[in-house]
């Protein structure tokens, strides 16, 4: 597999690849074009030729031209493979187990077509399952459109079809369309039995999964889902997605829903960007799908117990990968397909007035307790680790202020309290630690340029200024894409020599501040405890840390 992707690339030119999705002009040793994930009227999107990369500033998303596959069509790293291989004329070569996985994988999805298309099939318009989605809201060209079906009321009905088509019992377990009888070994019976069907679709629109919808009220699983297979997991797939990637990308946020009539309804009444869970929370896969199209999510979520849990475990996990979120007050006993069914106009009202989720928490909180003393404790357990988990300091500190003046606090007991708060990871889902400080950005920075113009004055020049200002050698790391982009930015095509050297005394001058700092508190520390000798050292220390500082001035 890795010698036919690198024959892919060996054949493609990423400029080639990205050319029939973004218009490309020339700008400098970069191709530009406008961002394919944002509505922009200022180009942020550039494409590296040399290193077969691009990078999109205003969504802060990059990679190669199997990602920009990825992001673009939906698909997997396979599904990516497949469309470039095609592009490129190369054959993808299985062998030995890898093309019995293959077969086996095909042999799956022609299980799920074929079951999709017998529920769809005995979906009656006269029966209940129909009659019930009509109650709930759907209109038949909806119920058509989104492909719902009936699972008919009989123990082998699809097993039975299916099998008369050539499918094994092993297959159609795997597929997680059948099930064993726990108390008759070796009996086997169809797993979605008298449910309205709806079908779960990957990112490709393929159907990997389905949930059933009880229509008897003494049934003990209102909702039933398909077993996790080699097709459907649960923390990769989002419901609807393969419809509202577009309508995200081109609206800039993702709604997120519980259920599927909460999606089908909002997508009735126009709103293509919802997509939803089904029966798990959101899972760092399914926020690095959703961040592929926008970095913004609103959660429309029950406004019950669970549902005011959920938002704030979803929100937490949202905010950790580096997402903005907001979040929809619903009305109380309602959820967003009541609202969607019974007032188009008011749901819509609703998203207009959606709140940070700072805000969203406060008010919610706010009016459950009626007691100072529990709001303040509540919004401590609840508001101020969503600020924790917020990436911007500017945001933190914003935030911190809108607590306090909501509990009537002072804002340093609120940072106190954030100081305390558990601390999460700071890294974004894809796992690129997030480099939020003036020296940690420069460093980096400077470590990019070495990288972009290796083997230049310039580079050579940076290398030896940086070892010196730090006491230590710079490293060849894997930079982030977005640095090596700004330093090619920054630099053009042929810089000289001392191109660099305002970037190396603002970092120079970063580093012997902050050092001076640290030498002060030293200091502090030796005078509380009348440490003479620990006095004498920091004060020579910070007179030699001045006076480098004072140089650069």
């Amino acid at each position: 597999m890795s010698d036919t992707v690198q024959r892919v690339k060996d054949k493609l030119n990423i400029v080639d690849v990205v050319a029939p999705y973004v218009k490309l002009t020339k700008a400098g040793r970069y191709f530009k074009g406008l961002s394919p994930f944002n509505k922009e009227k200022t180009p942020s999107f550039f494409v590296n030729p040399e290193r077969g990369t691009y990078y999109c500033f205003s969504s802060s998303q990059g990679g190669d031209a199997f990602t920009f596959v990825e992001k673009m069509e939906g698909v997997d790293f396979k599904g990516a493979l497949k469309i470039l291989a095609e592009k490129a004329g190369v054959d993808i070569q299985y062998t030995g187990n890898g093309k019995q996985h293959t077969e086996k994988i095909e042999r799956m999805r022609e299980a799920m077509a074929r079951a999709e298309q017998f529920y769809t099939r005995n979906l009656d318009e006269k029966g209940s399952a129909y009659q019930y989605a009509l109650s709930r809201g759907l209109s038949k060209e909806t119920i058509s459109a989104w492909g719902l079906g009936y699972a008919p009321d009989a123990w082998r009905a699809l097993l039975e079809e299916l099998s008369a088509a050539g499918f094994t019992t092993a297959e159609l377990v795997a597929a997680g369309l059948i099930k064993e009888a726990d108390e008759k070994k070796g009996t086997y019976y169809d797993r979605f039995r008298d449910r309205l069907m709806f079908p779960i679709r990957d990112g490709a629109g393929r159907t990997v999964a389905f949930t059933g919808r009880a229509l008897k009220s003494e049934d003990p699983a209102k909702y039933l889902n398909s077993p996790e297979t080699e097709l459907f997991r649960k923390s990769h797939i989002l419901f609807g997605m393969d419809r509202a990637k577009d309508a995200i990308r081109t609206r800039s946020f993702a709604l997120l829903v519980e259920g599927q009539f909460d999606l089908i309804l909002l997508h009735q009444i126009g709103f293509q960007n919802t997509i939803a869970l089904s029966g798990t929370a959101l899972s760092p896969e399914h926020l690095a799908l959703i961040k592929r199209y926008s970095d913004n999510l609103m959660l429309a979520l029950d406004a019950d117990k669970a549902g005011l849990a959920a938002s704030e475990k979803n929100a937490h996990a949202a905010l950790v990968s580096g997402m903005k979120v907001k979040a929809i007050v619903m009305p109380e006993g309602q959820d967003p397909a009541d609202l969607a069914k019974e007032s188009p106009k008011e749901f819509v009202k609703r998203v207009q007035g959606a709140q940070s989720i700072v805000e969203f928490f406060l008010s919610v909180l706010s009016s459950l307790e009626t007691d100072q003393h529990r709001l303040v404790l509540a919004v401590e357990r609840i508001v101020v680790p969503l600020v924790r988990a917020m990436k911007s300091p500017m945001e933190r500190e914003h935030f911190a202020n809108t607590i306090a003046r909501h509990v009537g606090s002072s804002a340093e007991a609120v940072r106190a309290s954030l100081s305390k708060a558990p601390v999460t990871d700071r890294e974004d889902v894809g796992g690129e630690a997030q480099k939020d400080t003036p020296m940690t950005s420069r460093a980096v920075l400077i470590g990019a340029t070495a990288a972009v113009y290796k083997d230049t004055p310039l580079a050579k020049r940076l290398s030896e200024e940086y070892a010196r200002i730090t006491g230590t050698p710079l490293e060849d790391e894997t930079l982030p894409e977005r640095a090596l982009f700004e330093a090619g930015l920054l630099f053009g095509e042929s810089p000289e020599e001392h191109a660099g050297d305002e970037l190396l005394q603002a970092f120079e001058r970063f580093v012997l501040t902050t050092q001076v700092h640290e030498a002060t508190t030293a200091l502090r520390r030796a005078e509380s405890v009348k440490d003479e000798s620990a006095i004498q050292e920091a004060l020579a220390v910070c007179k030699q840390l001045s006076a480098r500082l004072a140089e650069l001035s």
